[in-house]
């Protein structure tokens, strides 16, 4: 991809896509099933995407979020309900226009082609994981799961349209470079990282593979340089907890980062 290759055209039909796909993020959303109630033990939910989070089965009941009452006592905060944030007011209108954006971002830098249609579906469906993310610290399987099965198959499809399997191979290094970053980081030090950003990190990386090193290996970093920077910056006005925060908003953030800057910073390093 040429870093001066810039669509409109495909900008402006995948922004009308996005923002008709974005308009059914609060279903889906609303769709997603309450975790089941956890065992007792240590440890709190896998689906968990919040930096300092403690993954066990995908089984909590409730986030991570603690507050203390009156007389001091750490008590632990219900999980808001998925179709609690569904019914939030705006929602519906807030999704679709962000899902028209990073949709029309992401046809305008990528152009015509098949891989189109993987990015389409992770346009609303990175608003969603977003949304949920930054509300409740959990980045729940039940969506992410189907997710590698759809991307999956979408990047197949795209391979054999395009005969381009080098892409699909790249794919599925991506799947391994990224999944298996995040899995390290979390085997090392499980407190520092929930397993649902380990999930996510597995689908983006497929998508930003395909498109080429360079829209992954950067897409990676900027994850963490925005997770880092901009965690500090919330935490610094008290908008988030700096001991646990929510990592999936800018896991995605940076995947979109990566599709767009990619080719720069690789033109930059040749």
């Amino acid at each position: 991809m040429s870093p001066q290759s810039w669509y409109l055209d495909t900008a402006l039909v995948m922004a009308v896509l996005g923002l008709l796909a974005g308009w059914f993020v609060p279903a889906l959303i609303a769709r997603v099933p309450e975790p089941e109630p956890a065992p007792d033990g240590p440890g709190g939910s896998s689906e968990t995407g919040a930096v300092g989070g403690e993954p066990a089965e995908d089984t909590a009941p409730h986030g991570p979020e603690t507050v203390e009452s009156p007389e001091g006592v750490p008590i632990e905060e219900p999980k808001e309900r998925y179709d609690a944030i569904a019914a939030l007011p705006g929602l519906r209108w807030k999704a679709a226009v962000a899902s028209a954006a990073v949709a029309a971002l992401l046809g305008a830098r990528v152009g015509w082609g098949p891989e189109l249609t993987f990015l389409l579906y992770l346009a609303p469906v990175g608003v969603a994981l977003a949304v949920i993310d930054w509300r409740t610290r959990l980045l729940p399987t039940k969506l992410i799961a189907p997710s590698y099965a759809v991307v999956a198959v979408l990047v197949l499809l795209s391979g054999a349209v395009s005969g381009e399997w080098d892409d699909v191979v790249r794919a599925g290094l991506g799947w391994l470079v990224a999944g298996g970053t995040f899995f390290v980081l979390w085997f090392v030090y499980p407190r520092g990282m929930g397993y649902g950003d380990v999930r996510l990190s597995g689908v983006l990386g497929i998508a930003l593979g395909y498109l080429g090193w360079s829209e992954l290996l950067t897409g990676v970093y900027a994850g963490f340089v925005l997770g880092g920077v901009g965690g500090l910056l919330l935490a610094v006005l008290r908008v988030v907890d700096r001991k646990a925060y929510p990592f999936g908003p800018f896991m995605l953030a940076g995947a979109l980062a990566g599709v767009l800057a990619g080719p720069y910073v690789a033109a930059w390093y040749v």
